[in-house]
């Protein structure tokens, strides 16, 4: 039998391996390749070849083990449709409906982009005086539910803001639509949130996960999120910046600011972990939109 079958063959191929895990030593195998009638060159290829496609088994069977999740958790990992931002071609300025964004920085994965001067100062006063008046403590998604409750992990206070119920507020949510290309109607109500000093929201995900119990209520009003846009009201003394842990990247409350960034799915995979970091002096206000695939009622 030619070399080549020989090493095509799936019974010689088993005999490699079985001498191999078992423990038997190279040279051995070899040995007993070179009594079957192999040259030395051949039986050594063919045994290099058996353990090189082996070990390369050996590790996609350990990336899928890293990267699987168990059935019921697969929709997690179903690609979303998310909103893109729109381009500022070779520049870094935007003319968005009736204002001029600036593009500080953009990232690939997780998609993510920080605009400077979103939000005029007088738009960030006006949000944080309609708002003051109406907080109350904030609180999580129930996994166990699809409503909401409190949390230690979440210690600011908050309140949501009827979507355009005031002329500031509809053109806001207007120049978010144009400036994400994404429907009005996908959005959220904005919510505004106040972090007093040593407050903060820690390590989380904005999407739900579709395998907990209480997502089915969740997603019944809309689809999933699949983008979060942070316009910071103030900048605080210190403190306050937005962390990414999965990325080494903090980002610093500026008034005026706003940061986008999306999942490509409702996984630990978009790598989109982040979280409110304290404030160490002052307070801190931001305006959070969330967006859905479809409609939000």
């Amino acid at each position: 039998m030619a070399n080549l079958d020989l090493m095509n063959d799936g019974e010689l191929r088993r005999w490699i391996l079985e001498q191999t895990e078992s423990g038997q030593h190279p040279d051995q195998t070899l040995s007993e390749l070179a009594a079957r009638g192999l040259t030395p060159e051949a039986a050594s290829e063919a045994m290099t070849r058996v353990l090189e496609e082996r070990l390369l088994e050996l590790r996609n069977q350990k990336r899928a083990g890293e990267n699987s999740v168990p059935d019921d958790h697969a929709d997690a990992l179903r690609p979303l449709h998310r909103p893109e931002p729109l381009s500022t071609g070779s520049g870094n300025l935007l003319r968005v409906i009736d204002r001029d964004v600036r593009v500080v920085f953009r990232l690939e994965r997780p998609r993510m982009v920080l605009f400077e001067g979103f939000l005029s100062n007088a738009e960030c006063e006006e949000l944080i005086t309609s708002s003051r008046r109406q907080m109350s403590s904030s609180q999580v998604i129930d996994i166990d539910t699809g409503g909401e409750k409190p949390s230690d992990e979440r210690t600011s206070s908050g309140t949501a803001l009827a979507r355009e119920g005031t002329p500031t507020i509809a053109r806001i949510e207007r120049r978010i639509a144009a400036l994400l290309n994404w429907p009005l109607q996908n959005g959220e109500a904005i919510q505004v949130l106040r972090y007093d000093i040593g407050q903060e929201y820690k390590p989380h995900y904005d999407f739900v996960d579709p395998a907990l119990p209480g997502s089915s209520p969740f997603l019944q009003r809309g689809g999933q999120r699949v983008a979060s846009f942070l316009m910071y009201l103030n900048t605080p003394n210190a403190g306050g910046s937005t962390s990414f842990p999965d990325l080494g990247l903090d980002v610093p409350a500026v008034k005026g600011n706003a940061l986008f960034f999306a999942y490509d799915c409702a996984h630990p995979s978009s790598r989109t972990l982040h979280a409110g970091m304290p404030v160490s002096a002052g307070e801190k206000w931001i305006a959070t939109k969330w967006l859905r695939e479809n409609a939000h009622a």
